[in-house]
């Protein structure tokens, strides 16, 4: 159903929400200055002291008439994370890449939960690709957002691939704790885009094989270019709680869909473990790697498993 709010006062703009949460296409009309705050913006509205809106940013880039991928970034990562590998990519898919509420340089929001962000992930893909994508890449945090899109079967996903996600879970008071934790370190870095400075003299004297590894990394968060101040700290805090108690179905079976795993061998057998647990006869591909070296680090060799993954290893 397509619906249409004439005027974006008050009281339009309540129903302009509430109809776009129930996954209506809605549109809204709006004049002068308030045409122009929801052009910059969009349809902003406050729920649980978080800033929020109603659908997510999403950016598409390449041939339309190739197979359809989604790319989902990492913990506190922008959707630009994946600027380095899409030109190859585009050589087999037309590329859409998720940009998290919370972290899109281009609105002002906050990240509230990953069931918040699957929602409008599922609508997007309803609204756009009936329902139905050839492929979609989580990288890190990003693999989880995969895996749950696939146990919730509110969307068809042919092909779904694991970066080197940890897959971590913990309780409520356990997460908690930890995000409390991490929240202060991570809000400074992203904020100033720059490294502690002891991290930074430690990074200095690695040798030129690991900081090339550790600078793929970092460039990820956006290290060393000007930094995203936009990001807030309770967006940090709710994308770390929200991973570590979103939970992951063990023995994830979904007929039509083929799970594959890059598994970075260097992170442990733990790992391996749990994608043996989360998913039933996944397609794990090891790699003599670390966390997500393969895709900071070795683009090339990254997009052209991605191809196998989603074509067969066939030349």
């Amino acid at each position: 159903m397509r619906i249409l709010i004439y005027g974006a006062g008050v009281i339009g703009s309540l129903y302009a929400v509430l109809f776009a949460e129930t996954v209506y296409d809605t549109s809204i009309y709006a004049r002068g200055k308030r045409l122009e705050f929801l052009k910059k913006n969009g349809l902003l509205y406050k729920k649980n002291q978080n800033i929020r809106r109603p659908d997510m940013k999403f950016y598409e880039s390449g041939d339309s008439s190739k197979p359809v991928i989604f790319l989902f970034p990492g913990t506190c990562c922008l959707y630009s994370s994946f600027d380095h590998i899409l030109d190859r990519l585009h050589s087999y898919f037309y590329t859409v890449t998720v940009s998290y509420d919370g972290f899109d340089p281009n609105e002002k929001t906050e990240f509230y939960s990953m069931e918040d962000e699957c929602e409008k992930i599922e609508q997007e893909i309803k609204k756009k690709y009936d329902g139905r994508i050839k492929a979609a890449y989580g990288c890190s945090l990003g693999g989880s957002f995969v895996s749950l899109l696939i146990q919730r079967k509110r969307i068809h996903i042919d092909h779904g691939i694991i970066g080197s996600s940890d897959m971590d879970e913990a309780g409520r008071l356990v997460a908690k704790i930890k995000s409390s934790m991490v929240v202060p370190f991570m809000y400074k870095m992203i904020h100033t885009g720059a490294l502690p400075k002891f991290m930074q003299k430690k990074l200095n004297k690695t040798d030129e094989v690991k900081k090339e590894l550790y600078n793929g990394f970092l460039n990820m968060f956006g290290i060393g270019k000007g930094g995203n101040p936009w990001i807030t700290k309770q967006s940090i805090y709710n994308q770390f709680y929200s991973d570590l108690v979103t939970k992951v179905q063990h023995g994830i079976d979904v007929p039509g869909t083929t799970i594959h795993v890059f598994y970075a061998t260097k992170m442990g057998k733990k790992y391996e473990k749990r994608y043996w647990t989360y998913f039933k006869n996944p397609d794990i591909r090891r790699h003599n790697m670390q966390h997500e070296e393969l895709f900071c680090c070795h683009s090339a060799e990254w997009v052209e498993e991605v191809r196998k993954a989603v074509e067969g290893d066939r030349q």
